[in-house]
């Protein structure tokens, strides 16, 4: 029962039948003995709230790093890609304007 089902999971890891793996057969086994899939402390792990489960240093409330200035930032923060469409759209408009303006003079 542990070959076919170690074979399953091969195929079904888009595997052929012949390329059975070491992890295939553990899981077989686990599978049909009922083991755990997970140690004991991942099963703690995860039975533990979202919250809680990373914290780095327990009790610490950390804080707030301000962001670093980038070097393609001008003085209001802005990167180059930012001015860069911030001057098309501002171009677009423009040429909207002229368009509409040489329409009406007709």
């Amino acid at each position: 029962m542990v070959r076919e089902r170690a074979v399953e999971l091969a195929v079904i890891n888009g595997r052929s039948a012949n390329e059975v793996s070491k992890s295939d057969w553990a899981q077989a086994q686990r599978e049909l003995t009922g083991e755990p899939d997970t140690d004991q402390k991942q099963a703690a792990l995860e039975s533990a709230p979202e919250s809680e489960r990373w914290d780095p240093v327990p009790g610490s409330t950390g804080h707030q790093v301000p962001a670093a200035p980038s070097a393609d930032e001008d003085e209001e923060g802005r990167s180059d890609n930012e001015r860069l469409v911030e001057e098309g759209i501002a171009g677009a408009e423009h040429d909207q304007m002229r368009q509409a303006s040489l329409r009406t003079d007709l």
